[in-house]
């Protein structure tokens, strides 16, 4: 609490469970919706640390749910994309602390309505079965990169199952083990990196309970709220506030 304001801290309750609240719905969005909103009012930084937990606990929540069975034949399929997501994430944190705090802001806020304007826009990719074996190096690589910089790869990751044609089903499954691979990776990041510390680190274990507590109520309703139209609500919140980003990187 000595690093910022208890009305500062109220609000970043706020956030993480709201941000818990739409993985709960829709399966990701949680580092986004934290970072993007955290980072409008704590210094980049801290946003980042505070995340971290909350982003672990969800993640091998949503891994969990799916069952050991079906995780364990989802990473066997997308072996390449978790390898490259994990090895990028623990080098690309690396590079955190060196970021002035305005590139910092565009480093967040730049993929942010880059990824909401494609979704909002419903531009599509599809990749032929015969190429995915290198595609999964290059959009591992990305994702991987941006989650090692921002704490989210989830975007990058739906776009990439969407663009080779993973079952719906499917879809929670293979997003819950590559965010829960990569979660880990992102602690153990952080934790050499210094973003997580001992003044941080009480910061991101209190954000836990509200982005736990807006995941069960998530889950609770997730089949009564029409999902293509919160989704779509979803991204113009983040598509503004990805913009703001921009602005305090800007200005």
């Amino acid at each position: 609490m000595e690093l910022m304001s208890l009305g500062a801290f109220a609000l970043a309750v706020a956030i993480t469970f709201f941000g818990g609240f739409v993985k709960g719905v829709v399966g990701f969005a949680l580092p986004l919706i934290m970072i993007s909103g955290l980072s409008t009012f704590l210094d980049p930084q801290l946003a980042l640390a505070g995340i971290v937990l909350p982003i672990v606990a969800a993640n091998v929540t949503q891994t969990l749910r799916a069952g050991v069975g079906p995780a364990v034949a989802a990473a066997r399929q997308f072996w390449r994309y978790l390898i490259v997501v994990c090895v990028m994430i623990l080098l690309a944190a690396q590079l955190v602390t060196s970021l002035s705090p305005q590139v910092f802001s565009l480093v967040l806020g730049i993929p942010v309505v880059v990824l909401s304007v494609i979704q909002l826009a419903g531009v599509s990719f599809h990749i032929a079965q015969r190429h995915r074996w290198w595609t999964e190096w290059i959009a591992g690589l990305i994702s991987g990169t941006m989650g090692g910089l921002t704490g989210n790869w989830g975007s990058t990751t739906v776009l990439y199952l969407l663009a080779t044609d993973v079952p719906r089903a499917q879809q929670g499954v293979v997003q819950g083990v590559i965010y829960g691979l990569g979660s880990f990776m992102l602690l153990v990041a952080h934790l050499k990196s210094g973003i997580l510390n001992l003044d941080t680190a009480p910061f991101s274990a209190a954000l836990l309970i509200p982005s736990m507590l807006g995941m069960w109520v998530g889950f609770a309703v997730q089949d009564r709220l029409p999902a293509v139209a919160f989704r779509r609500a979803i991204l113009i919140v983040l598509l503004v506030a990805g913009a703001n980003l921009i602005r305090k990187g800007l200005v």
